[in-house]
């Protein structure tokens, strides 16, 4: 059985600097780093107060590297990685962070119908996609029921910031929230200075505020989804909004020739079949963007349209037609579009 298997990185968002760069005054700040098994970028633009940008780098970071201690699955010793390692019969208490996100991931689990679901890791496992990353033949419907049994969302039991679970097998991931709730940490951060504007970025997941150097809105250029390059599909101007993107056309396997995604449908154990390339979604906070970001690419496109409806939700969808692409916008969505 021959079987291939591609792990691009699946950010879509074009950098805003390749947009924003040119025209700045020499005031701006440019900080980067690594986090998240990803890196960030930001740039600032100080207002009336002074940033010491070494002190302000070591904020950033140490504020990251809490949210890694609070919500890896990677680090043994974390919060998440203790609360799935300990039985029903126990309780952990965590970090108001940690509750908050969880909580966050309830609720969005309610509104997407069960589309995001954190307790999906062991499902994400078994189709190849866990933190071992190899590859397996398409599991039976035995295994997926198996695997199947030990994911749900009313496992998990809140209580202030106590953790309990009902089952002993539950599995919970953040990695489809947590990325977008670091970047409002950093934004947090940074608006302690009260700055002209920032830009932050975290693994293709962005946050924006006020302006850039030369006082014009921030401008971002989403991706067009293509294995062939780098090519611009839509430029849009989101004020002072976060971004996130999702998509499934660089993370996947090929198994005698049929695509499997990384994006499992937790309603029915199987990957995503739909023709739904890639979900951008604009929200106040980028937490709640990257979960609904990801929630929709396992809906596809009709019901990812008639949820942004009924919830005022501001999306782009890129769905993959053989002619090539069509592009979809809500109606919260068009402001944002560049003329």
């Amino acid at each position: 059985m021959k079987m291939k298997v591609f792990t691009n990185w699946f950010v879509l968002v074009g950098f805003a600097f390749l947009i924003s760069a040119c025209s700045q005054s020499n005031k701006v700040i440019a900080l980067s780093g690594n986090t998240m098994g990803t890196t960030y970028h930001i740039k600032i633009m100080p207002g009336k107060k002074t940033i010491d940008a070494k002190v302000l780098q070591v904020r950033i970071d140490k504020a990251l590297e809490e949210v890694n201690d609070q919500m890896s699955t990677y680090r043994p010793d974390s919060e998440l990685s203790r609360f799935n390692q300990m039985s029903s019969h126990d309780t952990i208490n965590v970090s108001p962070d940690t509750v908050k996100v969880i909580n966050e991931a309830i609720k969005l689990y309610k509104i997407t119908d069960g589309a995001l679901d954190i307790t999906l890791g062991p499902l994400v496992n078994l189709w190849g996609f866990g933190p071992d990353k190899r590859p397996i033949t398409e599991p039976t419907q035995a295994e997926i029921d198996k695997q199947k049994a030990r994911t749900g969302i009313q496992y998990i039991q809140v209580d202030g910031t106590r953790l309990g679970k009902t089952h002993d097998d539950l599995y919970v991931d953040l990695s489809s929230i947590a990325k977008g709730f670091g970047v409002d940490k950093v934004a947090a951060l940074l608006d302690e200075y009260q700055p002209q504007g920032y830009l932050v970025e975290v693994g293709g997941e962005i946050r924006l505020k006020g302006t850039k150097g030369d006082h014009q809105a921030w401008r971002i250029a989403v991706e067009q989804p293509s294995e062939e390059g780098v090519a611009v599909q839509q430029v849009i101007s989101p004020g002072n909004m976060s971004m996130a993107t999702s998509g499934d056309y660089r993370n996947y396997y090929e198994e005698d020739g049929q695509q499997f995604s990384h994006l499992i449908d937790p309603r029915t154990g199987y990957p995503i079949k739909h023709r739904l390339a890639s979900v951008t979604v604009l929200n106040k906070d980028c937490m709640v963007a990257d979960g609904y970001a990801t929630a929709m690419m396992v809906l596809g496109t009709q019901a990812s349209l008639a949820l942004a409806k009924r919830e005022n939700l501001a999306i782009m969808l890129i769905e993959k037609r053989d002619d090539g692409f069509k592009v979809f916008y809500s109606d919260a969505f068009k402001p944002f579009v560049s003329k």
